[in-house]
């Protein structure tokens, strides 16, 4: 495989999106199978993400830095469950500055395995000290709804990447994260 191109097919990314590379790599891109070629080929991957991120810089969802803000300062407990590597999270902190909202971040590093198993999201309920019953998910991609569910957690969908209809099993939709309060939260879910 080289660093030049691949042909994909036309729904990769969603088939492995909210996934961790030891999934994808073998099973939605079939490039290998081998644990150290899969290893060669996420570092790859990732290093090449990072420098998008540091040249073009992340476009943050609508709603996204007033609601976390908003979540901080009423004190509610705000942590990030990824299946992207931590060194990718940074990336994005450095580019956005949404890092001073969370009081915990989980990547894919911490936990052997991935969405749409629920261990993020349980270790980031565990790292805020809160029970996953009392949690609430903003999630937007299939496998990480899955996951919430599987820990027990109410679930927002948000339809930035899969259409509304394919959401409907999560708890709430909406189109970003405008389109809630903290009011709604604690109402509705807390």
């Amino acid at each position: 495989m080289s660093d030049i191109a691949a042909i994909f097919d036309s729904d990769h990314f969603k088939r492995g999106f909210g996934r961790k590379n030891q999934f994808i790599i073998p099973e939605i891109l079939d490039w290998s199978h081998d644990a150290d070629q899969i290893q060669i080929y996420s570092d790859r991957k990732e290093e090449l993400y990072r420098e998008l991120v540091r040249q073009s810089g992340v476009e943050i969802l609508p709603g996204a830095r007033e609601l976390t803000r908003a979540l901080k300062e009423a004190g509610i407990p705000r942590a990030i469950g990824s299946s992207t590597p931590r060194v990718n999270l940074e990336a994005i902190f450095a580019s956005t500055g949404l890092n001073e909202f969370f009081d915990a971040v989980v990547s894919a590093e911490d936990v052997v395995h991935g969405k749409p198993a629920p261990d993020v999201f349980l270790k980031a309920a565990s790292l805020l000290g809160v029970a996953p019953a009392r949690c609430v998910v903003f999630e937007d991609a299939l496998f990480g709804i899955e996951a919430a569910q599987r820990a027990g957690m109410k679930v927002v969908a948000v339809s930035t990447t899969n259409p509304p209809e394919l959401l409907g099993h999560a708890d709430r939709v909406i189109p970003n994260l405008a389109g809630i309060s903290v009011g709604e939260i604690r109402g509705v879910f807390l």
